[in-house]
């Protein structure tokens, strides 16, 4: 029995398919396979039901991938104890990043990161918030970025920063008269919403006063997406508005808008971005050089804790 076929395991029952574990695991279908076959064979049974589509564990197979879980958990502990060196910061560190943070921020901060700490393997990976505390409460994460509220006592939370919304208005929209938009200005505007599971979409819908079904009864189209590209694209076809996250302004500067950005009168709406980690005594010395080197990144325009805080 070996950590990776351990691995291997937890891999498949977390995405209930092999192919897809063996691409997380970075390795081929067959080696992966023929892994599990061998600790199934060593220890007499079955771990997963592969008649079943997705694959299921067995009532015994779900045993021992809890087991696997803890004896991986715990052989990480032991990685980051050995990580926290005085010659400097080294090992692996596992980071989740939201959707609508991850391809704003990542570029501000990551060569810098990357050159400064040579030995520092960063493993990134961008899901929702629910999967994110899933996979740090797991032990599958070292550290995530999120920009909602923590209510799991066993996961720590710092801020980061406060990133205000902006709006994204059409050429034809009659707020895109107006030099600067407010709150208020949002109960009699339609609006393009992400998909349900992203927190800027639940927050969105907290800044407009009235129900967004009134607003959409004389709407030719109502669509939701779970990426904030795609709204941006219908915005810039002449279709409607949305909100976006101050950072999402850089990467529209750099290409020919066919749009508006309106930023908001005060008390500016923002959101809380917050760092957030479930091993409160280990890999802090890596946590806290990614904390500084994202706030040595951003504009100072975000480190405000002013304004009209969205939860």
């Amino acid at each position: 029995m070996t950590l990776t076929q351990l691995s291997y395991i937890v891999a498949v029952d977390r995405y209930r398919h092999f192919a897809t574990a063996a691409d997380k695991s970075y390795v081929t279908q067959p080696t992966l396979s023929m892994q599990i076959h061998k600790l199934e064979d060593e220890l007499g049974i079955t771990i997963f039901d592969r008649s079943k589509s997705p694959v299921i564990p067995t009532e015994i197979g779900e045993k021992v991938i809890k087991e696997a879980k803890e004896i991986l958990k715990q052989s990480k502990h032991i990685e980051d104890i050995a990580s926290i060196s005085e010659e400097g910061l080294r090992g692996t560190f596992r980071v989740g990043i939201i959707p609508t943070i991850a391809p704003n921020l990542l570029p501000l901060f990551l060569r810098s990161f990357t050159e400064k700490y040579t030995d520092v393997k960063l493993v990134i990976e961008e899901v929702v918030t629910d999967e994110l505390l899933q996979l740090l409460d797991e032990d599958l994460l070292d550290v995530g970025i999120i920009a909602t509220p923590v209510e799991q006592g066993n996961i720590f939370e710092e801020p980061l920063y406060y990133e205000p919304f902006i709006g994204y208005i059409s050429e034809s929209h009659p707020l895109a008269e107006k030099e600067h938009i407010s709150v208020n200005d949002l109960n009699i505007t339609n609006l393009w919403l992400l998909n349900e599971g992203h927190c800027f979409r639940d927050q969105t819908v907290k800044l407009c006063k009235k129900q967004r079904k009134e607003t959409l009864n004389h709407s030719q189209i109502e669509f939701e997406s779970g990426n904030l590209e795609t709204l941006k694209q219908l915005v810039e076809q002449n279709f409607g508005m949305t909100l976006l996250p101050y950072l999402a302004k850089n990467q529209l500067e750099q290409r020919c808008i066919k749009a508006h950005l309106r930023y908001f009168n005060d008390p500016v709406p923002r959101r809380k971005v917050r760092i957030v980690y479930g091993r409160e005594y280990l890999k802090k010395n890596i946590i806290s050089a990614f904390r500084e080197e994202i706030l040595s990144a951003i504009p100072e325009e975000l480190k405000k804790e002013e304004g009209l805080l969205v939860e």
